[in-house]
């Protein structure tokens, strides 16, 4: 019998053996399963945090584009804010010009006529302080983008494609040209 009880023993204790396996190994699988289900959750965590990330970083992007385009749009608002005051000037003293130069044929007309020069002056100085000057033209060369060709001459004085002759006087407004001069070209 002591075999016999010996080998029941030895059978429970290899039965036990193989439960406290089976409960490791279960364990085990649990802890497993577990570590995989946490990792899972961390990797999506992470790419959720990127994502977001990646998109906090798109925003903080376009609000600096924004700032710097809403800057460059005042600072161009305020270069060119007397643009069209100045285009609604330039007939104004174009009739100036046209009218100083009249022959002054007697005292009254001479009067008159330095009372225009002193407001023509003012008005010419009051443009150049909002930056507006005129397009230098007679003698240039001709320049497209400064001069509106209205006639062709051919004079042995002037070389190619040389400004004779300037019908109306030509404005910019800083660098912008607000009325190109209106010129006669040599040949």
């Amino acid at each position: 019998m002591s075999e016999e009880k010996q080998t029941v023993e030895q059978n429970e204790t290899e039965e036990q053996e193989i439960i406290e396996e089976q409960a490791a190994a279960d364990e085990q699988q649990e802890e497993t399963n577990e570590s995989e289900l946490l990792q899972n959750q961390i990797n999506e965590l992470q790419g959720l945090l990127e994502e977001k990330e990646n998109k906090l970083l798109r925003v903080q992007a376009d609000f600096e584009n924004y700032k710097r385009r809403s800057r460059l749009e005042m600072e161009a608002s305020q270069k060119y804010r007397s643009q069209n005051i100045v285009t609604d000037l330039l007939p104004a003293l174009d009739s100036f010009e046209r009218a100083l130069q009249v022959e002054a044929d007697n005292e009254q007309t001479k009067s008159l006529l330095q009372g225009m020069e002193m407001v023509h002056r003012q008005l010419v100085e009051a443009l150049k302080k909002e930056g507006v000057e005129a397009i230098e033209a007679v003698g240039q060369e001709f320049d497209p983008n400064l001069h509106q060709a209205v006639m062709q001459a051919e004079d042995e004085n002037y070389g190619s494609n040389i400004v004779v002759e300037e019908m109306q006087k030509g404005y910019k407004l800083k660098d912008r040209v607000i009325r190109p001069s209106m010129v006669k070209v040599n040949q």
